[in-house]
């Protein structure tokens, strides 16, 4: 049985310890394909290494995330995004979108430079890795606004409601993005989750982010995704086999890997 884990960070430097053996581990225990966003052009190298060091397994993706745009930097770094789609070497633009946890003060720019990377990936013709925080009705407002047959994307680690994830949905070529937080005991996700049809869904784990239970407390990794499976399969009260099924061939569709 294989999974892909469609957003995991095994870049970061949590990892610059054993950063092999978690993605071995992860090989082997069925994770077949990591798929890395960029966070900015510090980054990016690091990313790539890695994906050299297994390229039938992790691919990477180009963005600037939210968190990591201000207005010194953020027109340095699209022209960095925009020099590296030209190489093509990668599946998708992201992680891209609108965090307002943090700082509200850099919102206008956060639209600016998420228009923009929308604009590249269909211009590459890719999807766009959206993240969300605090953010939902400013991030799906742009989305819509240029939302066509030519755009594509996942909101990466859903949170929200069911009406949140109706207007995902008809958006018509996105996919909702699950991740640790499916297993949380007081989140309510599962709620919603249980309510969305299986062809809209992904696996992800954010690594090393947002562990699932039960191993909440420790550096998530990706050969955690089966936890996160698990318990979309009892959610749905189907067989693992049966998520494992859908979610890769959603994650293949998505991303043509």
């Amino acid at each position: 049985m294989k999974f892909i884990d469609t957003h995991s960070h095994l870049y970061a430097k949590e990892f610059d310890s054993d950063r092999h053996d978690v993605v071995q581990k992860a090989i082997e225990s069925g994770v077949e394909k990591i798929l890395l966003p960029n966070i900015s052009s510090k980054y990016t190298n690091r990313m790539l290494s890695l994906c050299q060091n297994f390229p039938n397994n992790c691919f990477p993706m180009m963005g600037l995330h939210p968190c990591d745009v201000n207005l010194e930097n953020y027109e340095t770094e699209i022209k960095h995004v925009k020099k590296e789609l030209l190489t093509n070497k990668y599946i998708a633009v992201g992680e891209i979108g609108i965090d307002l946890h943090w700082d509200k003060s850099t919102l206008e720019i956060q639209k600016k430079a998420f228009s923009k990377q929308i604009l590249l990936a269909k211009e590459y013709n890719l999807p766009i890795v959206i993240h969300v925080r605090n953010s939902f009705e400013e991030t799906i407002k742009i989305v819509e606004k240029y939302n066509d047959d030519k755009l594509s994307g996942v909101f990466h680690c859903f949170t929200g409601n069911i009406n949140e994830a109706n207007r995902i949905i008809c958006l018509k070529n996105f996919y909702i993005g699950v991740g640790g937080v499916l297993t949380f005991k007081n989140s309510n996700l599962d709620e919603t989750i249980s309510k969305i049809d299986d062809k809209h869904l992904l696996l992800e784990t954010d690594s090393p982010y947002l562990t699932p239970v039960p191993y909440r407390g420790t550096r998530n990794e990706s050969k955690h995704i089966i936890e996160i499976a698990k318990k979309l399969g009892e959610i749905k009260n189907i067989s693992l086999e049966k998520v494992s099924r859908f979610t890769n061939d959603n994650a293949n569709r998505l991303f043509k890997i």
